[in-house]
């Protein structure tokens, strides 16, 4: 498990493995211990065993997108941990169905009924501390729900799908925009502060700043 950020604050990537390696990140708050749970796409009992270990309590659990490498995980920890999980409204079709999330490809088939919506602009604060909060920004293109979770107080941001350190998402899956994708890196994610720290689904961190040169060579 990969330390981003330390301190009072703690970002946390574990890379799990189902069909395809992902990454899921920990977003906790070191004084109370409680936190988030972003984008668990497989092994949940991995998962359940580093929260457990680490006596960590997970409020809710984010959903980048609908897809099934970043959602595999969360029906059986939604009821584990007892923390409702959390999509887009745009997306919340996908978790309902495998053509979509893409898991009846891989002969799954996974389906979450149990959920709760989020919006453009809200801010989701920690009960057990709100001054621990993160932005949910609709950054559409990889899916029609695909979103952007920022930290302005940590300078991260969980972008799921929608960039990597190597370039832009996909956008060839049910749903994929290549002209939304590109509107949400231009005008939603390179306009963060250039140190934000990009926390990309399936690639190692890179600032904005570096995204930026990276894109425009």
């Amino acid at each position: 498990m990969s330390v981003i950020v330390g301190g009072k604050t703690m970002i946390r990537e574990l890379s799990v493995t189902g069909v395809f390696t992902e990454n899921c990140y920990f977003y906790i708050d070191e004084v109370s211990k409680s936190g988030f749970l972003i984008d668990p796409g497989a092994q949940a009992g991995l998962i359940y065993d580093v929260i457990k270990r680490n006596g960590w309590t997970i409020e809710k659990i984010l959903l980048t997108h609908g897809h099934f490498d970043h959602m595999g995980a969360a029906e059986v920890l939604r009821e584990k941990l007892v923390a409702p999980i959390y999509i887009y409204p745009s997306d919340a079709r996908y978790l309902t169905d495998p053509y979509l999330n893409l898991s009846g490809n891989s002969g799954q088939g996974i389906v979450i009924r149990h959920y709760e919506e989020l919006y453009d602009g809200e801010i989701i604060k920690l009960k057990a501390n709100n001054s621990f909060m993160l932005k949910v920004i609709h950054t559409p293109g990889h899916t029609p729900g695909s979103v952007t979770y920022y930290s302005q107080a940590e300078k991260a941001a969980f972008v799921g799908d929608t960039l990597y350190e190597h370039g832009p998402g996909l956008t060839n899956f049910p749903g994929g925009n290549v002209r939304e994708l590109e509107n949400s890196i231009v005008n939603k994610i390179l306009t963060l502060p250039g140190d934000t720290v990009l926390l990309s689904g399936h690639s190692s961190p890179i600032t904005v700043n570096e995204e930026r040169r990276m894109l425009l060579r």
